[in-house]
């Protein structure tokens, strides 16, 4: 599974940005995909995901403002993020589980500034 993420930039405050990644390879199977962020200095965590059953997780920190989706018939997966705040800037990487097995993009970054 080769995972591609594009869409991230400079934005003010309040702004909104969204995020794609076309997944491509061997995606046949259960794949469950989702989107993480690295900010300078701190770990990865997780921004928001499908699960395995189909529903959502997403982080506290974007609830009510992020918005996950994708697009089985593109193999794509998308963030739609609003009302940004300097704290959601970040690499943001597109990442894919199948049977076990991880999977990241090269990241996209998000740069929000105040």
């Amino acid at each position: 599974v080769q995972l591609q993420a594009s869409g991230g930039g400079l934005v003010q405050a309040g702004g909104s940005l969204a995020l794609s990644c076309v997944a491509s390879g061997s995606i046949f199977g259960s794949v469950v995909m989702g989107w993480y962020r690295q900010a300078p200095g701190k770990e990865r965590e997780l921004v928001a995901t499908f699960t395995s059953g189909g529903g959502t997780i997403y982080s506290d920190s974007v609830k009510g403002r992020f918005t996950i989706s994708r697009d089985n018939a593109k193999r794509s997966l998308y963030l739609q993020m609003n009302s940004l705040k300097p704290g959601d800037t970040a690499l943001y990487y597109c990442h894919a589980t199948k049977y076990g097995t991880q999977y990241w993009g090269q990241g996209t970054l998000v740069t929000v500034s105040s």
